[in-house]
Parts: C-alpha cells; sequence; structure tokens
C-alpha cells in the first residue's frame, strides 16, 4: 500500500483524492492546502484523511510514501525538489516546472534518490491516446507525416502561464508520447487580448528531422470548445476528438499515390485512395486512475514511468522555444538554445 499526500486541493486535487481511494494500492494520508474552506471539503468527504495549511507537514510524516502536487506551475520545482530530498516519491501536474533547469535538477535529484518521479501528463493515459499508440506503433498507419491539434475554448485565463503553457502542454505531451521523434526547430506565433494578462491565442509549428511536421492551435477566446488532433500517415490517418462522446477515434483508409517519375512534377501524377473508416474499441478507464496505478506500480518496481520526468523535461523544453520564438513574432527557435528568463510562459 502507498500512503500518499496531496498538496493543493483546488481545480485538480479534488480529482486525484477520488481516483487515489479508488485505486487498492493507494491511500491518502494527508492533504494539505492554504485555504481553511477546501480543507473543510476534505474533511467532509473523506473524515479518516488529515488536513493542514502547511505543505511540511506532510514532508515530515513519516507515514507518507509519496506526493502529489497539485499547485500553480511556478511552485512545483520548490515543492517537487522539497519533497524528494525528504525522501518521498513525487507525482507532479503539469507542466513539469517553470524551466528546463529546474525540470533537470529534479530528475538529477529523484536519480540520485531511487525515487519515482512521475508528470501528470493526463491525456497519455486515456484509453483513446493509448489505442492511437498502439496503432503507430503497429506501423499500419505507415510513415507520419504530420500531426495537427486544435484545443479551444472560452476561458479560464490564468494568471501564471499563457495559453501555451496551459492548453498546449496537453497535446506536446500526447505528440511525445506518441511520434517516434522529437522536434528540432518550433516557432509560435501569439497575441494577448486582455490587458495586463498573457497571450491568449497562439499557434505553435514543430518541425521534425525529415519531412514529419506539427502543429498546434490554442485558444482561449473561442465561443466553441474543439479538442481535435489529426493524425497523417502515409497508409492511414486518424482523427481524435475528445468531444466525442463515443468513437473518439477514427481510423481512415485514406491517403494519396503518386504515378509516374518521382523526379517531374509534371510527369508525376497524384492518385487518391478512399477506403473504409473504423473506430477501434476503447479502454473506457478513467485516465487519472489508470496513471495513479501506473505510479504506484512504478515505486513498487522501480520501473520509469511513463510520463517520468525526461517525458515531462521534454515538453518544457518545447514550451520554453515556442515562448521564446512568440515574443520573437515566429522566429524560428531551435531545441537546445538557451532561453532567457523573460520569454519564459510561467512566472
Amino acid at each position: 500500500m502507498i500512503n500518499i499526500g496531496v498538496i493543493g486541493y483546488g481545480y485538480w486535487g479534488p480529482n486525484l483524492v477520488r481516483n487515489m481511494f479508488e485505486v487498492p494500492d493507494t491511500q491518502v494520508i494527508a492533504v494539505s492546502d492554504m485555504r481553511q474552506e477546501r480543507l473543510q471539503q476534505v474533511k467532509l468527504r473523506y473524515p479518516s484523511v488529515e488536513v493542514t495549511t502547511d505543505f511540511n507537514d506532510l514532508l515530515n510524516n513519516p507515514k507518507i510514501d509519496a506526493v502529489a502536487i497539485a499547485t500553480p506551475v511556478h511552485t512545483h520545482y520548490e515543492l517537487a525538489l522539497k519533497a524528494l530530498r525528504c525522501g518521498k516519491h513525487v507525482m507532479v501536474e503539469k507542466p513539469m516546472t517553470s524551466t528546463s533547469e529546474e525540470a533537470l535538477q529534479l530528475i538529477d535529484e529523484a536519480d540520485s534518490r531511487k525515487l519515482t518521479l512521475l508528470v501528470d501528463h493526463t491525456f497519455v493515459y486515456t484509453g483513446a491516446v493509448r489505442k492511437i499508440k498502439a496503432i503507430v506503433d503497429s506501423g499500419n498507419i505507415g510513415d507520419i507525416l504530420y500531426y495537427d491539434s486544435t484545443r479551444i475554448n472560452l476561458g479560464l485565463f490564468q494568471r501564471d502561464v499563457d495559453v501555451i503553457w496551459d492548453l498546449a502542454v496537453h497535446d506536446l505531451a500526447i505528440m511525445d508520447y506518441i511520434l517516434p521523434a522529437s522536434p528540432c526547430a518550433v516557432a509560435a506565433t501569439g497575441i494577448n487580448h486582455v490587458f495586463g494578462g498573457t497571450e491568449n491565442l497562439a499557434y505553435i509549428t514543430m518541425f521534425f528531422e525529415g519531412n514529419l511536421i506539427g502543429h498546434v492551435n490554442v485558444n482561449w477566446l473561442s465561443p466553441v470548445k474543439v479538442r481535435r488532433t489529426l493524425l497523417g500517415g502515409s497508409k492511414q490517418m486518424i482523427v481524435y476528438d475528445d468531444m466525442e462522446p463515443s468513437e473518439k477515434v477514427k481510423v481512415y483508409d485514406k491517403g494519396i499515390t503518386l504515378n509516374g517519375a518521382s523526379d517531374s512534377l509534371y510527369k508525376a501524377l497524384v492518385g487518391y485512395r478512399s477506403g473504409d473508416m473504423f473506430a477501434p474499441q476503447l479502454d473506457v478507464s478513467e485516465a487519472l486512475k489508470v496513471e495513479i496505478q501506473h505510479f504506484a506500480d512504478c515505486i513498487g518496481s522501480g520501473a520509469e514511468p511513463t510520463t517520468g520526468g525526461q517525458a515531462g523535461l521534454r515538453v518544457v523544453r518545447i514550451l520554453e522555444s515556442a515562448s521564446l520564438s512568440m515574443k520573437q513574432r515566429g522566429k524560428l527557435v531551435h531545441l537546445g538554445t538557451e532561453v532567457p528568463a523573460y520569454a519564459r510562459g510561467a512566472a
């Protein structure tokens, strides 16, 4: 049994606690939050759970094996580092940290102490995304040509991060999990329509070695909520629509074929292939429950989590590069370029 303490009981904390009570291998020992009214909600629903306004009470509690951190992004590094130094396994909300330097330090700390560090990229654990990953790995889709995602809605405006760090992080985590390669360069544009706020609309283009390209559109000012991803392959194409109540993933046997001389545009003839569509059966288990069970399993076995520190670092590096590019009106930024502090999306 893994005893867990949860730091933060705002938007995501209640979901963490609820699922931890449903996973047989975990139990919540204590919850900390700075607001008393939230702690009262914990006591009303979970009388056995200890509550405190001081997160250090959780870190100093010898009964607690691991902590889950569900607090604003700019607090992730400090809280996670303290937890690791207190010998606790850590599950930290997305994005992992505000900077790649901080992410690297957390990875080193966890590795040196042989502790599990998992980043809460929840969508990776959905039945839909895991099915897409299986299709890609099977080779049935062929060579990946493009990844195109739209994640737009009206609000919620965040105070400490821009729309890239709030919404695009989901798509970048999914992309990192599904695609066989990581981007080598990023270009992003965005704009802020609220005085004193951060960018609320952004477009990110990611370039890979070869002819693979990725694109993400995120927006807090859309009149409709859209959660749709297109994955184009040389043999098949996939549409993932998270707003669909059923058949969230559809696989299309559609594409193009080139006939004639490939070295001449005038001689080459483009043919269109239009075959069947099928919607594979998906695991309907709640993603967060699957993720928490995975966290417990990794603690027990010492295995690297699917969304471990390295996955979190890769996503943060793309976020940093996208923020830098956006500040420079879409200038291409190569991954690995030093990102100045002013350009980062998180405070």
